[in-house]
Parts: C-alpha cells; structure tokens; sequence
C-alpha cells in the first residue's frame, strides 16, 4: 500500500515531534512537510495514528493518502482533534 502523509502544524515542537515519528515508522521525507511510504502495513499505520494523536493538539492538522485500501483512494485527516476518513471510489 502506498501511503503520502502531510502535516501542518501550530508549534515547531509539534512538527519536529511528528517528523521524528514519521521517520521512525520508516516513512521517507520528499519535501518540507510531505512523507511517504511503499511499503507499511495498516496496524503499523493504525500505531502511527495513535502515536500522532499524542503529539499534535488542535490546532495541528496531518492528512494521510492511502492508496489502494480495499480498492479504493482513503483519505484520512486529524483536524481539530478529530479523525475523518474519506473513501473515494475509483
């Protein structure tokens, strides 16, 4: 599965903190903000999530791109605290 993850964040210790895990999780650094990955596993991706969640408050906002996840383009986002997924048909 690949998976593109994208963070915005309120405080530079928030972003450092998400980038040393993103980078723990073996995700490769593209540009500034943008990390991706060919090879994790959804419960290494699901541990990811959590491990954000605990770093980011609720002015920080991290998107995740999974592609394909059973047959379809998954976006899902952490804004205001709170996950949402959205499915997009092909």
């Amino acid at each position: 599965m690949f998976v593109a993850v994208v963070g915005e964040f309120s405080q530079d210790d928030h972003r450092v903190a998400a980038h040393t895990l993103f980078k723990q999780y073996g995700l490769t650094q593209i540009t500034v903000s943008l990390f991706e990955s060919h090879t994790i596993k959804e419960n290494t991706l699901a541990r990811l999530k959590h491990d954000i969640d605990r770093v980011t408050d609720y002015y920080d906002i991290v998107r995740f791109y999974q592609y394909p996840l059973d047959e379809l383009f998954v976006v899902t986002a952490l804004e205001k605290k709170r996950w949402r997924r959205i499915n997009v048909r092909p």
